[in-house]
């Protein structure tokens, strides 16, 4: 009801400026200032006061004055606060706000029409995926989330890079050494059991005898011109060691959960020819020049230094030049391209994205959301492993070991005799565990650096994963608990009932979910959502501690406070599926 009461007061606010002959540009609609109980205000007369030679309150009761009240969906009513035009929802705001809110698919969006692909993780088939780039599938799973919440029709990518040099040493190095060289691996995983030749091909390649390197290097030359000139036994060689890497990289990822439709491989614009058309569609640009034995783009025109190299002497592309192919595929047949990729890669985006430009493409459509890194304070109670630092799997284990121990310690002081029993432990370990993992990181803004810490992930009492998983469990359990005495909570019920402050604010917090996954969306941040939910949990406290619902004075009030919870568990368990984080039935 949110989105519809705020498109409701901006039309209504720009017919009341348009009849006083103000401009209509800039309506500074926003959250009211603090202390006043209004649904949205205006901040409008700051800006009107120097043309209408009055102070901000005059100007704003003169704008009040001419807002049209009763031809206004939703308006019961307008007044100011010093220089705020502030404005008050009426009453079937909320009556359409608690039939809303009890459609379990609350939140979701109508269709808009529009595509976008959302790729992410993205990261080097070359072994097990770290917790230094955990961000990435946790941040770029929560923005596919949002987008389709919001009416998008979202594909979810992963590209492969299996072309480069690196995956040419991984197949080397996968051929050449044997199972009697390498130690033992780590897990029980294709990924931790391949990776033991990648990190044995390169310590050879820097301290082996240099006769033996030589030959290695050639064979590695070899395999990446065989990619270049389509050799489809260098590609079997070659795919055989990413798929194998990717399957248990896949398998992690599960975990999370950070799930994909497609996972474009690198090898696909070399196949098909469209790499090599962009290198003749680059070579042909005025900025095309030929240095250093390759030919590289110069984007000092755009405020970019450094050249960008695309063809190497040898004739192979570099990634780079595939990436341009596969933009351009994107471009092709979606709406919309978002990437969600690592800070450290900023200066390569701008170049992909200015050299899309010189080739002839509108890059407003594509758009990208850079992160900073995941630091852990020390690695207390998990194994740093020599050569590959803390593994997201490590995590993960320790998220669910430790959450275990949170449940089992709250056992005797739960309310609710649910009767679990291990299994439900256990799920409700990984639904906590994995949970406070995912929340923690999706709820910092991307740009920030974080530092995972265990007891503030895992807190039930403050602004976590477990605290607002455990609104959405109490909720489930009243609402079960009512079906045992008969109620239902999509009987039809009188929200005037809902009479207490209490009430009142949880159905404006609830009104806003919407809103708020449309703003997550446009602006890709899904830390939007997880702000959300910490608000959206301490009113629904609130209300819980004041709001007796199965125990109220009358079947009305009962009634009505039952369709209100209703609608604050679909609410947010909609809001922890945004971000990815299950929302359990009981803890």
């Amino acid at each position: 009801m949110f989105r519809q009461f705020r498109s409701a007061v901006a039309a209504a606010l720009t017919d009341a400026l348009a009849g006083l002959d103000y401009p209509t540009d800039d309506l500074g609609i926003e959250d009211p200032p603090d202390g006043v109980e209004a649904t949205l205000a205006s901040s409008v007369a700051f800006r009107l006061a120097g043309e209408a030679g009055a102070a901000p309150p005059q100007v704003a009761a003169e704008v009040a004055d001419a807002v049209d009240v009763a031809a206004t969906e939703y308006l019961a009513r307008v007044d100011t606060s010093g220089p705020y035009v502030n404005f008050f929802a009426d009453e079937a705001y909320l009556a359409d706000t608690l039939d809303a809110g009890r459609d379990a698919a609350y939140g979701r969006l109508p269709d808009r029409g529009e595509s976008v692909v959302v790729e992410h993780t993205s990261a080097n088939p070359t072994g097990p995926v770290h917790v230094g780039r955990a961000r990435n599938p946790i941040i770029g799973d929560a923005v596919a989330n949002a987008l389709d919440y919001a009416g998008y029709d979202v594909d979810r990518h992963y590209y492969v890079n299996d072309a480069g040099r690196q995956m040419a040493v991984f197949t080397w190095a996968y051929e050449t050494f044997d199972e009697a060289d390498l130690p033992e691996p780590e897990r029980d995983k294709p990924d931790y059991d391949l990776v033991r030749y990648y990190r044995k091909g390169n310590a050879f390649l820097d301290d082996g005898p240099d006769e033996a390197v030589e030959a290695a290097e050639a064979e590695i030359q070899s395999i990446m011109q065989g990619l270049e000139t389509g050799s489809e036994e260098t590609y079997e060689r070659v795919g055989e060691v990413v798929d194998t890497v990717l399957a248990g990289m896949r398998e992690t990822l599960s975990r999370l959960p950070a799930e994909f439709d497609e996972f474009v491989k690198e090898t696909q614009f070399i196949r098909n020819g469209d790499a090599d058309d962009v290198v003749d569609r680059l070579r042909d640009l005025d900025e095309s020049v030929y240095e250093e034995d390759a030919w590289q783009l110069d984007l000092s025109e755009f405020g970019i230094d450094k050249l960008l190299v695309f063809l190497r002497s040898d004739g192979t592309t570099l990634y780079t030049t595939r990436d341009l192919a596969h933009h351009e595929w994107k471009f092709d047949n979606y709406d919309r391209a978002v990437t969600v990729i690592g800070e450290d890669h900023k200066l390569a985006f701008d170049q992909l994205r200015y050299a899309l430009e010189l080739l002839g493409h509108d890059t407003e459509q594509l758009e990208q959301l850079f992160y900073s890194w995941v630091n852990l304070p020390g690695g207390e109670g998990m194994s740093t492993r020599a050569g590959t630092g803390i593994d997201l799997d490590d995590l993960l284990d320790e998220a669910i070991d430790r959450a275990r121990e949170e449940v089992e310690s709250r056992m005797d002081d739960r309310i609710r005799d649910d009767d679990l029993d291990e299994a439900d432990v256990e799920r409700i370990a990984r639904q906590v565990g994995i949970g406070a993992v995912r929340y923690d990181v999706v709820s910092k803004q991307p740009a920030k650096t974080i530092t995972f810490e265990w007891d503030r992930a895992l807190d039930f009492e403050a602004q976590s994963a477990p605290y607002v998983q455990y609104v959405h469990a109490r909720c489930c359990g009243i609402v079960d608990e009512a079906g045992d005495e008969g109620l239902a909570p999509d009987a039809e019920v009188d929200p005037a009932a809902l009479s207490t402050p209490e009430e009142r604010d949880l159905l404006h917090v609830i009104a806003r979910f919407p809103a708020v996954v449309e703003e997550a969306a446009d602006d890709l941040e899904p830390h939007r959502v997880a702000t959300y939910t910490r608000e959206f949990a301490e009113t629904f406290n609130a209300f819980y501690r004041e709001c007796p619902v199965l125990t109220a004075d009358d079947d009305t009030t009962r009634e009505a406070r039952l369709a209100l919870v209703a609608a604050a568990r679909n609410t947010v368990a909609n809001a922890l599926d945004v971000l990815g984080v299950d929302a359990p039935e009981s803890m």
